[in-house]
Parts: C-alpha cells; structure tokens; sequence
C-alpha cells in the first residue's frame, strides 16, 4: 500500500463523522474513542472526532490568517480562539480519562515555549526601539544616502547583512534590525519596503540554517549529537544559493535610484553607540547561556534587559552634567546643534514600550504555538513523521519537512522528526536541517521571522504580498536542495 492511499484508508471515516458534529461534539464517548499505547501514556486523538474537529478548527484559523489584508481582521484573533478550543477539546477527553495531569503538563510545556519566546522578542523589540528613540536607524539611513546608495544597494546591503549576522545572532533579532533600517530609507516607498522585507527573511532564514546559533531547530539537531558543531559548514552554499537566487530576481523589481529625504546630517542622541554594544552584549550572552550553561537563551536576553535599565539609569544621573558640557562644547565651536545629542533624560521607557509593542504578532505567536503543541499532543505530528519516514523515500521525506515548515512551525516539525530518530546518513541530516530551516521562507507566516516583519511592517509586509513571490523564493529552495545533493554527494 502506497502512503497516499494508506492516508486515505486513514482518513475515510471522517466525512460520516463530520455529519454528526452537531450531535456528539459534546459527547465523551465520540470524543474519547481513542486507543492507549500502555498505561500511563498519551491518547492517540488522531482517528477520532476530537481530533477531526480540533484539525478542521486549525485549517479554518489558518484560511483567516491568510485572509488577513482582504478581511482586515488582526492575525492573531483567529489562532487565539483556535488554541483555546483545541485544548478545550484535549482538556475534556483526558478528563473523561481520567489522564488531566498529562494534559495540563502538556499545555503548561507549550506555555513555556511560548513564555521564551515572548520575553526575547520583548527584550529584542526593547532595544529596537531605544536605538530608534537615539536616532541611530535615522543615522545609518542618512550615511547610506549621503553616500549614494541607491534602493538596489540598500536591498543587497540588508539582505547579505542579514545573512552573515544570523548565524551569530538568532534570524528573529536580526530580521527585526533590517527591517527597521529598510523601513527609515524606504520612507513611503512601499514597493521597496515590501521587497526589502522578503528578502530580509529569506536572508535571515537562509543564514541561521548553517549555524547551531542561527536558528531553534539548528540548535535541536546539533543538541541531538547527529550533526556535530563543525559540520554544519557543509550547508553554507546551499544556504546561500537559497538566498541569492530569489533576491537576484527580485532585485530587477527595485528602481536603481536614490531616496532624496533625509540627506541632511542626522546627530545620534547621547548613549546611542553603547546601547549597540549593549545589545551586542546581550545576544552574546544569550548565546552563552546555552552553549556553556545549558539554560534557555532567554536568560541572557532578560539580563542584557536589566544592562540596558542600568544605563537609562545612568543616562539620567548625569543628564544635568551632560548639559553643562555640551553646552559649552557648542558654545566653543558655534554649534548648537550639537545640543540635540543629549536627547531625552532617558533612551526609553520600558514599560512604555511594552505597551507599544506589536501584541497582535506576540499574541499571533500565542495561538500557533498551542495550537500546533495541541495538535501534537493528540498525535498528528508523530503520525505525519511515521507516514513519510516509514513509507517514503528519505530525500522526498525531508523535502517535504521544508514545505511542511512554511505552514506548521518548523520547530515541532523538527522536534517530531528527532524524536523519531529515523536511520539517515549524515547528507540527510544536514538535508533535513536546510529544508526546516529555509522553508519557513516561503510564506511570511513559515517563520518567526517572517512573523515578526509583518508585526513590524503592518499594513506594508503582508501574507498577500509574500505569497505573489513564492514560487520565485522557491526556486531559490528547490535550488539550494539541488546545490546540498551535489555538493555534499560524498555525505550521503
């Protein structure tokens, strides 16, 4: 039996189920009918209407996402009702069970996920936002026009920044950085912005693919001993074709021409410089964190918080003595100006800022973490792993994971993959680990990247205007899995 008509075998008693919704949604019997692989394990929901339902909730979560520009309904409306009801239909089968305890410590797993993420994006968008306020996004924007770069130049200048810097940092925090660059040069510029912002992720994306820093899922594989730390070098040209060949075409779609605002000369405010090495402090530290101490990056990201509190703290003890310098330094030179260094008393607010952050893309983040947590809690993650490694070829097997990444998140799809531990050469392992890594690229919502840009870029970097470029970005996939097979034949 092939494993397309194993999954309609599979699925052929859904339909009959599904006319029944309306009268057994609420009955423990439809719902519980699931089958126990020994005491004390989960229940296998994938077979049941529970299961049918919370999978049917998903699917119709997802098309309002998509749906997002053309109803004008925020992304993270849709995901947030789904994740509360695909757990409330879990919660109420293991109740029934009797089995609550493995239900609750699963949703509180899947909160802990999301708990990280949510405070690193917080700490990253933190210090974003204090090097906005210090004028340094204004400063780069004015040095690359004062100095000629047309759009073109920019979009090539962010996009290979991006790749060469996810590797050391995480693709989120550095995605989050050129778009903010991007969007100060590109003003009203909307095409570009868009543009710049799609290349941008796959940069990010195709950059932390060859790093065990660059990307969660790199950090999973390398954590699981199959690829160790120097080999993943071998994904470098791979990675790199993946990026190139879209970003050469869409680079023809950028007028060659030069921004004419903001030519004149923009003074960074007192402390900008330092809160860059700040934040560079703080992603070392978060690298750090775990790689030699084992605990979850987020650590150093919270710590580099409290840095960055430290030196608001200090900016303001010594604003009244700054004043008396700079005013007599402008005095002595005849430039006044020189006074707009000094800025405000204090680079930001923090709790100002958190209430200014993108809540739809953090709540966004909220829902599709305990909505695909739930829907591996019930099993369709390990049963979508077992059809492709047991019954498909192991290349076509993998690929595949890259295309199932730009719709469910990469990591439990990793993470399913792992915890499989399927028999694969080392070609494969790195193959699997290019695929999740740059698939995400191929819709705005296939990564956290591309998540967070459409948060940052609202109204401009959208679902819509990703997917008008996805068959040119997965060409740019389909080439870089060519490139890894050729190049790296010798590992297979």
């Amino acid at each position: 039996m092939n494993p397309f008509q194993a999954l309609k075998l599979h699925l052929a008693p859904m339909p009959a189920k599904l006319m029944l919704l309306l009268a057994m949604l609420f009955s423990p019997a439809t719902l519980a009918s699931s089958t126990m692989a020994s005491a004390g394990s989960t229940l296998d929901l994938t077979a049941t209407l529970g299961g049918y339902v919370a999978l049917a909730i998903f699917i119709l979560a997802y098309l309002f996402v998509m749906s997002e520009e053309a109803l004008q309904l925020r992304k993270s409306k849709p995901v947030l009702v789904a994740a509360g009801l695909i757990w409330g239909i879990i919660g109420f089968i293991y109740v029934g069970h009797g089995m609550s305890a493995l239900s609750e410590a699963a949703f509180k797993h899947n909160l802990l996920e999301y708990a990280e993420l949510l405070l690193f994006l917080l700490v990253a968008m933190t210090y974003i936002n204090a090097m906005e306020e210090r004028k340094l996004f204004d400063a780069l924007r004015a040095w690359m026009i004062n100095r000629g770069f047309s759009l073109r130049s920019v979009f090539w200048l962010t996009g290979f920044m991006a790749f060469f810097i996810s590797p050391i940092a995480d693709n989120l925090t550095t995605a989050l950085l050129m778009c903010a660059v991007v969007m100060k040069v590109g003003g009203d510029n909307r095409a570009f912005i868009t543009l710049a912002c799609i290349n941008i992720v796959i940069a990010a994306n195709a950059g932390g693919a060859f790093s065990p820093f660059g990307d969660i899922t790199t950090l999973m594989v390398w954590q699981k001993g199959v690829v160790q730390f120097e080999q993943f070098i071998a994904l470098f040209l791979p990675s790199l074709v993946n990026y190139l060949l879209p970003a050469a075409i869409m680079s023809f779609f950028i007028a060659n021409t030069t921004e004419q605002a903001a030519i004149e000369k923009v003074t960074m405010k007192r402390g900008a410089r330092r809160i860059v090495g700040l934040f560079l402090l703080t992603i070392a530290t978060a690298v750090c964190c775990h790689s030699f101490l084992g605990l979850p990056p987020v650590l150093g990201m919270m710590t580099g918080l409290g840095l960055l509190q430290f030196f608001g703290f200090y900016l303001r003890k010594t604003f009244e003595q700054a004043v008396v310098k700079a005013r007599e330094r402008a005095e002595r030179e005849n430039n006044l100006k020189r006074l707009e260094q000094l800025g405000n008393v204090v680079p930001f607010d923090v709790f100002t800022r958190i209430a200014r952050a993108e809540w739809d893309t953090l709540l966004f983040f909220y829902g599709v973490v305990l909505c695909v947590g739930g829907l591996g809690f019930m099993g369709y993650l390990a049963l979508v792993s077992e059809l492709m490694y047991q019954h498909w070829d192991i290349t076509y097997a993998n690929i595949t994971v890259g295309l199932l990444s730009a719709i469910i998140d990469n990591i439990p799809v990793m993470f399913a993959v792992l915890t499989m531990n399927p028999e694969m050469s080392l070609g494969q392992w790195l193959l699997v680990t290019l695929t999740a890594g740059v698939g995400g690229s191929l819709l705005s919502i296939g990564s956290a990247a591309g998540v967070a840009l459409m948060g940052q870029a609202r109204g401009v970097y959208t679902f819509t205007a990703h997917l008008k470029w996805t068959p040119v970005i997965a060409l740019g996939y389909a080439a870089s899995i060519l490139t890894h097979l050729w190049l790296n034949a010798g590992l297979f």
